[in-house]
């Protein structure tokens, strides 16, 4: 629903000049406060996925609670510590000191999995811990490794060193993992490891970093250029994230993390190659062996993806950027087939999502099956829905009360919050397009209440400074769905959609900006006859408690009957927003 009244018809209305206090009822606190794990942790196998006779059988670990409000649906039980997960004393220590004294349920179930060393895919709802849930057992890790190291000179060698990335798909979100990376330092005030991010107008840091959080773009332009520093770089990498996976998945993505996968995994099989033809004792060979060992290692790293995208060749992904360029003679199909299928694991992937459908071909949840069939999937107990914690209120609106609608939305909350003697509080209220949110704004403006911007109209300078003034201040913040995902703003009390979301994942997205980490929050949301479908699908599936998996519009038909009801009209986000 875009907001069509022109400027000039505001002037029709009478309007308060008072800017809103809204609803803050809960003390601020940190994005992993205290909390536990319930005693209801199931482990099972899911098995039988693959069209293609070969057997799915990923471990999957669900963290669930009880399903009432409270703090049981995100913390964990008060017995579940940082160290009964096995982190070392020194992380727990260092979470201790950040504020973090025990495990969400999502981490709880996450880090054990992750420590062992296996492949893990964590979807879980937004706000349930997932950033310090992959962050922390992989700093653990590094910070072991380079420990021992440092005690023993003959293994303290550039060819030994091991670092993991961290790929976002967008600047602020690799800013913000950063900041939280950051955040867990050791007694000296120090951050336990070096942290740097490769994106923006951040190149290459000089001084190697234990962990380098990039965007899929950025960390391709930094590698290729230069062969054997991206052998070296390559072989380097020991634990790879992959951050809002589904996104990554998808779209103008999905082609650039399709062929950093292929890369790392290319690196995976020729090392175990190298070793099997080795020594009793092998050793990793260098960059130089690597690139001259049976075949020039960028043909083979071409010549791999073809072959793995001939595997997916019912559409799982479009591979179709990994051979362009590609003119090289066809390697022994058959032998590198057996390298490929049969090789020793040297690296680790980590998917992390708070939307992961798995129904389709093309999903990323099917994609992540299809390429890492013995991964441990975790799943949080409200995945695909909102949780117990949200308030949630539907408003029909049309064409001439959608303006009254929003503002009495904010004034009737920001009245609530001064009955409750509230303090800051803070309000998202979301536009589906650049347009829709400057006349959300100005709309909001003419009634009194500042607010600040958030879209791609505006520089990422301008987006940054946004986003801090309204973490420290509070206040009003109309945004895109740019500011959907991944971005973590403590205390948001109050989500508004002036717009409809154009999806369920949207949907998701969005209410799950408030009541996150243990906390309490409010979505009003707005819509129209032309949204009516979408919202009857997800309130059916509220009503019943289950995810909203039915309203994905993957069916073709779904989709048709929205586009006629004229939600396109809305104008739905592009992934190139979220990129910029």
């Amino acid at each position: 629903m875009i907001l069509r009244r022109s400027t000039a018809m505001l002037h029709s209305f009478s309007l308060s000049t008072t800017t809103p206090k809204l609803l803050s009822h809960f003390t601020p606190s940190f994005f992993l406060c205290t909390s536990a794990l319930s005693p209801r942790i199931r482990i099972w196998l899911n098995q039988s996925y693959s069209r293609r006779t070969r057997a799915f059988s990923s471990a999957v670990v669900t963290a669930s609670s009880p399903k009432n409000t409270g703090t049981d649906t995100f913390f964990a039980e008060d017995t579940v510590s940082w160290q009964s997960l096995g982190l070392s004393d020194r992380i727990s220590q260092a979470l201790s000191n950040a504020g973090f004294d025990r495990p969400s349920l999502v981490q709880a179930a996450c880090m054990p999995s992750i420590l062992s060393g296996k492949d893990v895919v964590i979807a879980a709802e937004t706000g349930s811990g997932k950033t310090y849930g992959y962050l922390v057992p992989l700093i653990d890790k590094l910070y072991g490794a380079r420990h021992d190291a440092d005690n023993d000179l003959e293994k303290a060698t550039v060819s030994s060193r091991t670092f993991s990335i961290v790929l976002c798909p967008n600047v602020l979100l690799c800013e913000q993992v950063v900041r939280m990376a950051n955040d867990l330092s050791g007694g000296d005030g120090r951050p336990l490891l070096r942290v740097a991010a490769v994106c923006g107008r951040q190149g290459w840091p000089v001084n190697e970093p234990d962990v380098i959080v990039s965007t899929p773009v950025a960390l391709l332009n930094s590698i290729d250029p230069k062969k054997h520093h991206r052998s070296d770089f390559i072989r380097a990498v020991k634990y790879v994230v992959f951050d809002e996976a589904d996104m990554l998945l998808s779209g103008g993505f999905e082609n650039h993390v399709i062929r950093l996968i292929h890369m790392l995994r290319f690196d995976e099989k020729l090392l175990s190659r190298v070793n099997k033809a080795g020594s009793e004792n092998p050793v990793e060979p260098s960059s130089d062996s690597v690139s001259h060992f049976d075949f020039e290692g960028e043909e083979d790293m071409q010549n791999e993806s073809i072959s793995e995208a001939e595997e997916m060749s019912e559409g799982d992904v479009d591979a179709e950027d990994l051979m362009e360029e590609t003119q090289t003679l066809p390697v022994k199909r058959k032998d590198w087939r057996r390298v490929r299928k049969n090789y020793e694991r040297s690296k680790q992937y980590i998917f992390v999502a708070a939307t992961l459908p798995v129904n389709g071909k093309k999903t990323a949840g099917a994609v992540l099956k299809k390429m890492f069939p013995d991964a441990n999937w975790v799943s949080g107990s409200y995945l695909h829905q909102p949780n117990p914690r949200l308030k949630e209120k539907w408003i029909e609106v049309t064409t001439d009360n959608q303006v009254d609608a929003l503002i009495e939305a904010v004034k009737q909350f920001g009245a609530k919050a001064s009955d409750h003697g509230a303090g800051v509080s803070r309000t998202m209220v979301f536009g589906n397009t650049v347009e829709a949110v400057e006349a959300v704004a100005n709309i909001l403006q003419r009634a009194g209440i500042e607010c600040y911007r958030y879209h791609t109209g505006l520089s990422l300078a301008e987006r940054a400074e946004s986003l801090d003034d309204f973490r420290a201040k509070g206040g009003i913040f109309v945004c895109t769905d740019a500011a959907a995902r991944g971005v973590d703003i403590p205390n948001v009390s109050h989500v508004i959609q002036a717009d409809f979301a154009t999806s369920a994942v949207d949907f998701l997205h969005r209410v799950g900006r408030t009541a996150r980490a243990g906390q309490f929050g409010v979505v009003t949301s707005l819509y129209n006859e032309s949204n009516r479908d979408l919202v009857n699908a997800i309130r059916a599936a509220g009503k019943l408690g289950q995810p909203v998996e039915a309203a994905f519009s993957r069916k073709r038909s779904f989709r048709n009957k929205l586009k006629k009801r004229g939600s396109n009209e809305a104008g739905q986000i592009s992934t190139a927003e979220f990129m910029v």
